[in-house]
């Protein structure tokens, strides 16, 4: 079983993105893996966008709930089975789905062990045996960035640019707090302020020890998540 789970896995995802990221390394002048990478990575946000924008718009609409939602546990808090009924209500009424943001994790989790696995793995002259018959072998992979980043090392600018764009993508989802509404006290709200550090340290902590590919993939992804962020955020306060 888990050697079937692990060649439904190469076969679905790893050889794919593999295949993709040598393909473009081919055809990008001067051969740049760097480049490649941030145009797979691209690629990857455009088709994940829709499943993205969902989670988000769900995530806000939750937020602006949360008074609602805390009106029905003050209400109902001694009768679990109507406080479920309640707030399964509610969520229909707004039409959204509490599980989207989870549902988006759990699509993006496996490309993310994969591209980890292509940029891990990728520049193994070994691996180019998995290549498509359309996709020409380069012989071997350079690893330099712009003449400059070997991206098969851990860098230590790249690891501390991908934390300062995780704190930004996450601060931006933190909600503000209004007069009236709950106080830092709240444990949801310190839980919240606690992940705007933790996360950038989290991520400058793993990047150190993983190849800067990793690092430069995380930086271009947290660019476009920063910038779809912005722009649908900004909608829906206009609307």
């Amino acid at each position: 079983m888990f050697e079937f789970l692990i060649n439904f896995f190469n076969i679905t995802l790893y050889h794919p993105l593999f295949n993709s990221l040598v393909l473009l390394y081919n055809y990008l002048p001067g051969h740049d893996f760097g480049l490649a990478i941030i145009l797979l990575t691209i690629i990857i946000r455009i088709i994940l966008y829709p499943v993205s924008v969902k989670a988000l718009k769900s995530q806000k609409t939750l937020q602006a709930l949360q008074p609602k939602i805390q009106e029905i546990q003050n209400k109902y808090k001694n009768n679990k089975e109507q406080l479920a009924k309640e707030t399964l209500s509610l969520y229909r009424q707004e039409k959204i789905n509490p599980f989207s943001g989870l549902f988006l994790a759990l699509v993006q989790l496996p490309i993310l062990i994969a591209l980890y696995t292509v940029f891990w793995k990728g520049l193994n002259p070994s691996e180019l045996t998995n290549l498509y018959s359309f996709v020409s072998n380069p012989g071997q992979i350079n690893a330099i960035f712009l003449g400059i980043i070997d991206l098969s090392k851990a860098n230590f600018i790249l690891a501390i640019l991908a934390g300062i764009l995780q704190f930004f993508q996450t601060k931006m989802l933190i909600p503000k707090s209004e007069p009236g509404t709950a106080k830092a006290s709240d444990m949801a709200q310190i839980m919240q302020k606690q992940m705007v550090y933790f996360f950038p340290f989290l991520t400058v902590f793993i990047l150190m020890s993983l190849p800067s590919a990793i690092g430069l993939y995380w930086i271009v992804s947290g660019i476009f998540s920063i910038i779809q962020q912005y722009f649908i955020l900004k909608k829906i306060t206009t609307t």
